[in-house]
């Protein structure tokens, strides 16, 4: 499994929970409204089980797998969740027995042909896939600017080659099933700024650049985000795009 498993997040995995954006809930009731049936849900690379949890309430079961036993081991638990260490490509479901199959920030580091595989494996007929990816937040001129320089410049160079189809919202990702029309979603918190320093840190380049420089690039450029920010006590609003692609299995 390791070796073809690409671990960029399993040392921060304890952050995610408390660091990461929250998905709205309007998606997960508009994939539970085109869903054939509410049965079985299966959260592929489901890291700390953010998207687990807000499907666990609207499916009778839910599988949430990943390759990372880190990630798994942080992960917030419900009685319905069965939580597994697994790659997307062989997830030990039964075939012709899942619902909706998610892939919540993680699709651009599977293996997409072994996965499309599987995907047509375990899903029944009408089941259906929705990948979905979000890119760089927005909070306010400044603090962009900021957050744009330590993305493309200070970390340009640190992130994988997979990034750029974040970057592009997975527009360009074609798979062999009958595509669904996605509505236009958004993500919004209310964060202070130790919370946004945190969500910095749990960037995969972030990490690496640490891991290769031994300098923490985020905490840098903290007094220049406190100036920016304006009262450091305080909340502001912050808003992600969010990129949903859908497809449907149909009869073959």
């Amino acid at each position: 499994m390791a070796d073809r498993f690409k671990d960029h997040f399993s040392e921060a995995s304890d952050k995610y929970g408390r660091y990461r954006p929250n998905y709205p809930a309007r998606l997960f009731s508009w994939l539970a409204s085109i869903a054939p049936h509410r049965s079985l849900a299966w959260d592929c690379a489901t890291g700390n089980g953010q998207a687990a949890i807000l499907l666990s309430e609207h499916f009778d079961r839910i599988v949430a797998t990943d390759a990372s036993r880190s990630q798994i081991g942080n992960a917030t638990t419900r009685e319905n969740i069965s939580y597994r260490i697994a790659l997307a490509e062989n997830s030990g479901l039964a075939p012709d027995s899942v619902d909706l199959i998610a892939v919540a920030q993680a699709f651009h580091w599977l293996d997409r042909e072994a996965f499309s595989r599987e995907v047509d494996g375990v899903l029944k007929e009408n089941g259906v896939l929705a990948i979905w990816t979000y890119n760089l937040l927005s909070v306010s001129p400044d603090v962009d600017s900021i957050i744009q320089h330590l993305y493309s410049r200070t970390l340009g160079k640190y992130w994988a080659f997979e990034r750029t189809m974040v970057e592009n919202g997975y527009a360009d990702v074609w798979l062999p099933f009958e595509k669904i029309s996605t509505p236009e979603f958004h993500m919004s918190m209310k964060w202070s700024l130790p919370q946004l320093i945190g969500y910095l840190g749990t960037w995969s380049a972030t990490r690496k650049y640490q891991q290769e420089t031994g300098t923490d690039p985020v905490q840098a450029i903290r007094e220049e985000l406190g100036k920016a920010w304006g009262h450091t006590d305080g909340t502001l609003p912050i808003r992600w795009p969010l990129s949903v692609r859908a497809w449907r299995k149909t009869a073959h």
